[in-house]
């Protein structure tokens, strides 16, 4: 068995990806969520009132991209901008009651998909998956790394 071929590694990982992608989108639709949104609701729960650059730092996404999700989730009532006390020009992004109380959904999600996918594993098996990805994760970022320093050379 290798990482080519049907039945690869290869193949079983983008089975794995997708079938996650399927479970949470489907129980974020039934909260009444977009599959972007957690990290962002999940960010302001860990620490409320950042400025929208902030979190496009803290996300690893465009500010233009932070700006419309704000705006869609701002307009169901998630969250809410505040204008910065000491500077005017900064707006900060905090939780609504509404946003917390979706965080909590999603944690239950999060523990449901999490349950679901290692249903009939032994505890040994859980504690080898885990290490065992964790290696393949740090493989691919070891290569992720490596490529962007010979992009940058």
């Amino acid at each position: 068995m290798g990482f080519n071929g049907p039945g690869s590694l290869h193949d079983i990982l983008l089975e794995v990806i997708r079938f996650h992608y399927c479970r949470t989108h489907k129980l974020l639709e039934d909260v009444g969520i977009y599959p972007g949104q957690p990290p962002m609701l999940l960010e302001l729960k860990k620490k409320g009132g950042q400025s929208q650059s902030e979190l496009a730092n803290r996300l690893n996404i465009k500010p233009a991209t932070v700006t419309v999700m704000i705006n869609r989730m701002e307009k169901v009532g998630l969250l809410e901008r505040r204008q910065d006390q000491n500077d005017q020009r900064v707006s900060r992004v905090y939780l609504t009651d509404k946003g917390k109380e979706t965080c909590r959904e999603l944690e239950k999600i999060q523990q449901k998909i999490g349950s679901e996918c290692i249903a009939n594993l032994t505890i040994e098996e859980q504690v080898l998956l885990r290490r065992l990805l964790m290696q393949v994760r740090d493989n691919l970022e070891k290569a992720c790394e490596h490529d962007e320093k010979t992009t940058d050379n």
